[in-house]
């Protein structure tokens, strides 16, 4: 059997993140979560190193915007982690959260992230949505199966 080829990892410029989250605050329709959610996500991924699985697997009470903390709870190998947020960090997912909770009334999840009604996001529809605003920022090509990867560093 062949070895395994893993896929060759991708560095992130600040630019191409900061086009990414341009591209997330752009998403239709104008007035929804999605682009708030899309944005707040893939800006929490780059700048805590979280896994995208971490931060999807998120709930309400993991997230502690008072003390700037998150509880990432059984990870890779079963461990659990504390991970301390910059205050602008912090000052984005407060804004998130209010908007989110605005946006639904009551909580419908416990989710910190969550779709437009409220339920949870699931995991190919976020890789859809970076795959998507890749291409649009120019990092993936149109049909290209290989390219940039939504991954922590």
């Amino acid at each position: 059997m062949p070895p395994a080829r893993w896929a060759k990892p991708y560095i992130y410029t600040d630019a191409e993140i900061t086009a990414l989250l341009a591209a997330a605050l752009a998403l239709p329709p104008a007035k929804a979560l999605r682009r708030w959610t899309y944005h707040c996500l893939f800006g929490l991924i780059a700048v805590a190193g979280l896994r995208h699985s971490e931060a999807l697997d998120l709930r309400r009470d993991d997230v502690d915007l008072d003390q700037g903390v998150l509880t990432i709870r059984e990870t890779k190998f079963g461990k659990s982690r504390l991970v301390p947020l910059h205050a602008t960090t912090v000052a984005v997912l407060s804004d998130y959260a209010a908007r989110r909770d605005a946006h639904l009334g009551a909580p419908r999840s416990p989710c910190f992230f969550v779709a437009e009604q409220g339920g949870r996001l699931l995991h190919q529809y976020v890789h859809r949505v970076f795959w998507q605003l890749s291409r649009q920022i120019g990092l993936r090509q149109r049909g290209q199966r290989n390219g940039p990867r939504l991954r922590h560093s």
